[in-house]
Parts: C-alpha cells; sequence; structure tokens
C-alpha cells in the first residue's frame, strides 16, 4: 500500500493514538520516513497533543473547583418537579391508560381471523346463509364458483356463526361487504380475479 501526503495529514492523529490498521500503519512510516513534510507534521501535532496533554499547563486557580460547583448549581434548575410538570406527567400516564384501554375493547369485539391477511366483513346480514369449506379460512354464499375442497365437506351455516369462528368473507361472492379500502382494491384489479 503506497499513501500520499494529504492522507498521512488526514490519518496523523490516528496514526498517534495508534487507530490505524498495521498495513497503512507501516505504510505511513514509509511515507514520512521519504518525505520531510509529512516528517514535520507528524513531530508537530505530537508536540501539540503533548503540550496540551500535560495537566501542568493549565492550573486552576485555588478554590476554582468548588466556585465552578457552586455555579453550576445556581444555573442548573432544581431536580424537583413542578406543579405544570407533575401535571403533564398525569396526563400523560392517563392518556396512554385511556389508549390501551380502548384499543383491548376494540381488540375483543372483533373476532380472531383464521387468515392473517383477512378483511373483516361489514354490514353482512346476520342471518345470510353461507358456505365453509371444511379447510378454509373463507365463508361463500351458495352458487360461488371459488369454493375450495369441495371433497372434503361443505357446511352452510349463518354468516354471523362464520364470523364468529374466524372465518372471512370471500372477496369474490361478497365483495360488497368488504371494507370500502378493499373493495376498491377489488374494482380496481378486477380483471386478475377474472
Amino acid at each position: 500500500m503506497v499513501v500520499n501526503c494529504e492522507q498521512v495529514w488526514q490519518e496523523v492523529s490516528n496514526y498517534l493514538d495508534d487507530g490505524v490498521e498495521p498495513e497503512l500503519r507501516r505504510a505511513m512510516e514509509n511515507h514520512i520516513r521519504q518525505c520531510q513534510r509529512c516528517t514535520t507534521v507528524l513531530e508537530g501535532t505530537r508536540n501539540i497533543v503533548q503540550l496540551y496533554g500535560d495537566e501542568r499547563l493549565f492550573r486552576t486557580p485555588l478554590g476554582f473547583s468548588w466556585r465552578l460547583r457552586w455555579k453550576l448549581a445556581q444555573n442548573l434548575p432544581s431536580r424537583r418537579g413542578t406543579a405544570f410538570g407533575w401535571l403533564i406527567a398525569a396526563a400523560a400516564v392517563g392518556l396512554i391508560v385511556g389508549t390501551l384501554t380502548v384499543a383491548s375493547s376494540s381488540a375483543r369485539s372483533q373476532p380472531a381471523m383464521l387468515s392473517p391477511h383477512a378483511q373483516p366483513g361489514q354490514n353482512i346480514p346476520d342471518g345470510l346463509v353461507v358456505l365453509v369449506a371444511a379447510h378454509s379460512k373463507v365463508f361463500h354464499v351458495a352458487g360461488c364458483t371459488f369454493i375450495h375442497d369441495k371433497e372434503g365437506g361443505i357446511q352452510s351455516m349463518k354468516a354471523a356463526e362464520a364470523i364468529q369462528a374466524g372465518y372471512m368473507p370471500c372477496v369474490r361472492c361478497l365483495g360488497q361487504y368488504l371494507s370500502s379500502v378493499a373493495s376498491a382494491m377489488i374494482r380496481k384489479h378486477a380483471w386478475v380475479l377474472a
């Protein structure tokens, strides 16, 4: 590996701190042996680091430590919370508890769908008789041509029972009862389903 002057200057601090890879270190040493400018930059940087790293260079006046602490204590806010801060904290806790309560109650009202990609039906008449295949996750209306696994047996039940059991409506025969987002997607991609 060969390095130039600019690369040495960029890495001189890391070189002094032993923070360069061995291969780069050897290349820098070879370059520094041959280049007077880089030797000067290295020695100058080393001197500055040694000077400013020496604690004897900067002597603090007597009593500086306690005066600094006193001055910092004057400018820092007190550790005790204000009434306004406690009020905000209480409101935040109330908001979190309320959100969790609403979320858990809405989660209980929706049945767990058998399919992770299910769209729950909306406004499906409870008394509508639907068909469910034995190993299916979807319920259909009579006459739907997309019922699978007919050999395993088809069971009829009311739509409310199918929804409670976790089945989802068929997007082809019960598409009008899906959420508006899903219905729009079905209408947009109807040519794929045909």
